[in-house]
């Protein structure tokens, strides 16, 4: 009897270890660890058709592709339909811009309302549909026959040249922890007779609104330029930083296809520069002849943005911050 007594309390005390065994095994199976993964701040793209055809200067049919690069076809020009939204774009969580890759070589602006990634949606469904306000933004500078912001012409015989005439053009994207990049790279732009290489590198960095933009030419010409689309209703701003380093100029008024208000400024290394004027098309800024890197600043603000800039006093005050900041550091690189 005692055998058989303890024969059941020891089974009974082994079926009691497994279960607790299995219940363990059981807990830890059903833990599990998340991770927040961080929503990126920055973003570039370039995205080109697949699939369809050229027809003279139209490509027809085919589907958008994002890559990494390209080589930019002879026969594309402006509204090929070739590449989505004409040109490469890049974007931060406050703005988003694009370049215009082909003769005209303008940057346009994307007022955004959300400090969400917007760029992979844009232009999927139509060139026009990003000429509308959406629940994102939509493309909201009147660049016209002018450089838009930012973007690299020459200034000859009274007038600014675009990009006509170039050999051949490579475009590069580049999304990086804390900092998107487009690299562009127009070999032998011909102007006024003289040709050069010229490399373009666009840095966008997480929670501001400025691109950094460098420049190298492979000869030192006169009359390499950038500036603003010069537009009716707006306000014209110049203002030098205490130690004479830096610059900028800046327009601000109603200046959007919405209509409403927008500020653009450029701010600029005074010692690279030859002069700063005003033609029919732009305010423009000359640089001296060099074969050196330039780098400069752009940047536009828009009264819609979340949490944006809504006045011009404001948009100053901006502007000014950033000012000290570029003659305390030399640099508003992140």
């Amino acid at each position: 009897m005692k055998k058989r007594q303890l024969l059941i309390l020891s089974s009974c005390l082994t079926l009691l270890f497994s279960c607790n065994q299995k219940k363990e095994v059981k807990e830890e199976t059903t833990v599990t660890e998340t991770t927040e993964v961080a929503q990126p701040k920055t973003y570039a793209e370039i995205s080109v058709k697949e699939g369809g055809k050229w027809n003279d200067r139209k490509y027809e049919g085919g589907t958008f592709v994002n890559k990494d690069s390209i080589n930019l076809p002879a026969e594309h020009t402006d509204h090929s339909w070739y590449i989505r939204y004409e040109g490469p774009g890049w974007e931060s969580n406050k703005i988003g811009y694009r370049l215009y890759l082909d003769w005209r070589n303008a940057i346009d602006i994307y007022g955004k309302k959300t400090d969400s990634i917007v760029l992979p949606q844009v232009g999927q469904d139509g060139f026009e549909s990003y000429h509308h306000m959406s629940d994102w933004g939509m493309d909201i500078l009147k660049v016209k026959k002018g450089l838009g912001i930012g973007s690299i012409g020459r200034w000859v015989d009274k007038e600014v040249l675009h990009f006509n005439n170039v050999e051949a053009t490579m475009a590069k994207v580049e999304n990086n922890e804390n900092n998107s990049v487009i690299h562009v790279n127009y070999k032998g732009w011909e102007t006024a007779g003289k040709k050069t290489d010229l490399s373009s590198t666009l840095t966008i960095f997480p929670d501001d609104r400025y691109t950094k933009h460098t420049i190298q030419t492979s000869e030192a010409l006169e009359g390499i330029c950038t500036g603003i689309v010069k537009l009716e209703n707006t306000t014209k701003h110049v203002k030098t930083s205490t130690t004479k380093k830096w610059a900028y100029m800046a327009t601000y008024g109603v200046q959007t296809l919405v209509p409403d208000h927008l500020g653009m400024a450029i701010f600029y290394p005074i010692d690279a520069v030859a002069k700063t004027f005003d033609w029919e098309q732009d305010h423009l800024i000359e640089f001296k002849p060099t074969t050196e890197a330039i780098s400069f600043y752009f940047l536009g603000a828009w009264e819609k943005e979340k949490d944006g800039i809504k006045t011009e006093a404001d948009f100053i005050a901006y502007l000014d911050q950033l000012l000290e900041r570029l003659d305390k550091e030399n640099t508003l690189d992140k």
